[in-house]
């Protein structure tokens, strides 16, 4: 493992924050609230959860806890265009 690859995770680890959204699994979500209770900014993660939509929220800091804290694995990233909606 070369200076060159000793950062590599790193940067790909910030490209996908930068560039994803929280997508969730509904079949798999109990709703248990933990990954709503556990959302610095306050954002209502449960009910994206539950209606499988994509965590759209300007003010998500995409920093993963809500991904982190879930018992069941409901949530992950997902790479998605930012952009690509708002051009249509």
């Amino acid at each position: 493992m070369g200076f060159k690859n000793l950062f590599r995770h790193e940067t790909t680890r910030h490209r996908a924050l930068s560039t994803g959204q929280v997508v969730p699994d509904s079949a798999r979500c109990v709703q248990c609230g933990i990954c709503s209770f556990n959302c610095p900014i306050g954002i209502d993660v449960r009910r994206h959860a539950w209606t499988g939509e994509a965590v759209v929220n300007s003010r998500c800091l995409t920093c993963g806890e809500c991904i982190a804290r879930c018992p069941r694995g409901v949530l992950r990233f997902a790479h998605t265009d930012l952009f690509a909606e708002a051009a249509k």
